[in-house]
């Protein structure tokens, strides 16, 4: 006797024809709804594994004329939700609520207005640079994430006073750059200094600027604490010196630079009477200088940047160009990096995964980073007022 006699087990073969080829298609069917019921099972648990719960985020202050390319950026994402915006100036909510169409509900008065009233996870803040550190200390307390428009803060005392608050509120603190998302510059970096395609760096340039920020058309109320030397810090050294800085400290790996040089000028004394309009600051490291051009009147704007390696040498142009000659007896390349992708492709993406938990700030935007930042445009200001070279201690 059989397996199959004994239990009495339903085979093809112990079916009378014609009713084999019908079984037959209906058990094929059934194993292939079944594999299909799987894969639709698993593709509903891994959907609903990758959605998360949007980032709750709050906009601090409307001052910063940034605000205006960084609303729409949160338009139409699913990552996340902005539920509030603090302003006390009525002529900036009237214009940011009829330009975005944003909800009079938004708007507090103060942080701790909106702390008290809603649940925030990361805080965007678009106002002096003077008020960062108010801003930092507040969020602090709420153990809430901050990211602040470029430059940290207006002196190396206040960027102390923000390292501080970061670390007893445990949150993280980073300052967006637009040249942080520049695919060029990552392809720069990932050519000089991962690769080291061009040897040791002997010497960087940095050239950024504009027509000035009144004569391309900025706001009042961005124009009256960008052209303060309080609530600024500065000029054009700060407003676009910070680049350079920026850039640098990070291809130099952190590095603090040995001393730093500057001269300034006001070549515009009737346009911006209370700040520096023309910058150029040199910083030296041990075997490299970086020079840093800052200008509110450059007759084209530009953000680009120049890498000189003792073997090669690698320029971008534009954000999303590289030109580079790796030898003397190479030809130039041109490359077009491909857009910057996850975290890096722009500050909405960053902002949320920082708020996540998900990759702590490095590089460019994080807050060592900046520090040595603010160092460079604090010890350029004390340059350019006695015309003198700073050479920097070895600590800040």
């Amino acid at each position: 006797m059989t397996l199959r006699e004994t239990f009495g087990i339903l085979t093809l073969e112990s079916i009378p024809h014609p009713m084999t080829h019908i079984i037959s298609n209906l058990l094929m069917n059934l194993r292939h709804s079944a594999i299909l019921g799987i894969l639709l099972i698993a593709c509903l648990v891994a959907k609903g594994q990758d959605q998360k719960p949007p980032v709750r985020i709050a906009i601090v202050g409307l001052s910063h004329d940034h605000a205006n390319g960084f609303i729409p950026q949160l338009r139409g994402r699913a990552e996340v939700e902005l539920v509030g915006v603090v302003e006390t100036n009525r002529a900036l909510i009237e214009t940011y609520t009829r330009r975005f169409n944003l909800s009079s509900n938004l708007f507090h008065a103060s942080l701790d207005d909106l702390f008290a009233r809603t649940k925030v996870q990361a805080v965007a803040a678009f106002t002096s640079t003077f008020e960062h550190l108010a801003v930092v200390e507040r969020c602090a307390k709420e153990n809430v994430d901050v990211m602040m428009e470029k430059p940290l803060a207006v002196n190396i005392k206040h960027a102390r006073a923000i390292e501080a608050a970061a670390r007893r509120g445990n949150i993280q603190v980073f300052v967006n750059y637009e040249t942080t998302w520049y695919p060029g510059n990552h392809a720069a970096y990932e050519m000089v200094h991962d690769r080291k395609a061009v040897g040791e760096i002997r010497k960087i340039v940095v050239n950024d600027g504009h027509r000035g920020p009144k004569e391309i058309g900025c706001s009042e109320h961005f124009l009256a604490w960008l052209t303060d030397p309080i609530l600024n810090g500065g000029g054009a050294l700060n407003d676009f010196g910070c680049y350079g800085a920026n850039l640098a400290t990070w291809l130099m790996d952190g590095q603090r630079p040995l001393s730093v040089q500057a001269v300034t000028q006001r070549i515009k004394p009737d346009v911006y009477p209370k700040v520096e309009d023309e910058a150029t600051i040199v910083v030296t490291y041990p075997k490299a200088q970086a020079i840093f051009q800052a200008s509110w009147n450059w007759a084209i704007d530009r953000k680009d940047m120049e890498i000189y390696g003792r073997t090669g040498q690698v320029f971008v142009p534009r954000s999303n160009l590289v030109r580079a000659r790796l030898t003397r007896e190479s030809k130039e390349i041109e490359l077009t990096p491909p857009p910057l992708t996850g975290p890096n492709k722009d500050a909405v993406s960053y902002l949320v995964a920082v708020a996540r938990k998900e990759i702590v700030p490095t590089g460019l935007p994080s807050l060592s980073v900046n520090m040595t930042v603010v160092e460079i445009l604090d010890a350029a200001h004390k340059s350019a007022r006695t015309g003198k070279r700073v050479d920097l201690n070895s600590k800040y």
